[in-house]
């Protein structure tokens, strides 16, 4: 005899079956928790970024349309076009990237520097161009090697958890460091006065004083502390994103396409190759 239970049970376990079967997603999920960035983006057809809204010409964010601009906004569209994915951005800060990208909120973050203590928690691609950390000097000011600023008499502005706290907190640690939210904060620090410098990566430094020349100087002290920038990467057993998307950068170096955006992404923002101090070539 069937009971009004073994009939509820029938039930219960046949509608199980045709969500499972509504829903191949979900199955999918569960049968392989542990699916690579790679292989999601090509199954989603979406790839997730990160953008730091103000840190042009990186990128740029229109406030009244929301649309978004930049050199790294076009180079990750042109990845996420051969990948044949739609771009979705997220915005963070450079100091918030890394936490993002280790949080699963985004799969890739370009305008990353690599230090060693990046290295430990993300991976890196391949450099995209090159670069070096300079110092926006207020106008009396204008220290020439890394030394001179390394004296508890000096004030230098940094966005906190940035590659820029890192390089002024092991190259000048007896200066007076401020921690600032963003980079924005340290300039707006650097403009009323409250410090007298602020590290920045040279892009960005050169791009804050086209749009106000009366904030100071651009100074690329001695020694000159090259860097590169780079992709970051959330760190998984499964290498294939990160292989792809180094062979895509030097295949696009080659053809000329990230040179190419870096340039007229500058130009928007009024800063010419010409304007890049010797000693620091794309």
């Amino acid at each position: 005899m069937v009971t009004r239970r073994d009939v509820a049970s029938i039930v219960g376990l046949g509608a199980m079956a045709a969500a499972t079967l509504a829903s191949p997603a979900v199955a999918q999920t569960a049968a392989d928790p542990n699916e690579s960035t790679f292989a999601r983006i090509r199954r989603t057809k979406k790839m997730r970024i990160g953008a730091v809204g103000g840190g042009a010409p990186y990128y740029m964010k229109d406030l009244a349309s929301g649309q978004w601009k930049g050199f790294y906004i076009d180079i990750a569209k042109g990845l996420a076009d051969d990948m044949e994915a739609e771009l979705e951005i997220t915005e963070t800060t450079w100091g918030n990237s890394v936490l993002d990208l280790q949080s699963n909120k985004i799969d890739i973050f370009f305008g990353l520097n690599p230090t060693p203590k990046r290295a430990l928690v993300v991976d890196f691609s391949v450099p995209v161009f090159n670069n070096a950390f300079g110092i926006l000097c207020k106008k009396d000011f204008k220290p020439k090697s890394w030394a001179e600023l390394n004296s508890p008499d000096i004030k230098i502005a940094v966005d906190q958890g940035s590659s820029h706290d890192q390089v002024v907190s092991r190259l000048t640690p007896k200066a007076q460091i401020s921690r600032l939210k963003t980079a924005d904060d340290a300039t707006a620090a650097l403009q009323t006065g409250r410090v007298d410098a602020q590290c920045l990566i040279t892009m960005l430094s050169l791009t804050v004083l086209k749009k106000n020349p009366s904030l100071g100087q651009f100074v690329l002290p001695t020694p000159i502390f090259a860097t590169t920038s780079n992709a970051g990467f959330r760190r998984e057993n499964d290498k294939t994103f990160r292989d792809y998307v180094n062979t895509w950068i030097d295949f696009n170096k080659g053809l000329g396409f990230i040179r190419n955006a870096i340039i007229t992404n500058m130009e928007l923002v009024g800063v010419t190759e010409a304007d890049i101090p010797p000693g620091v070539s794309l």
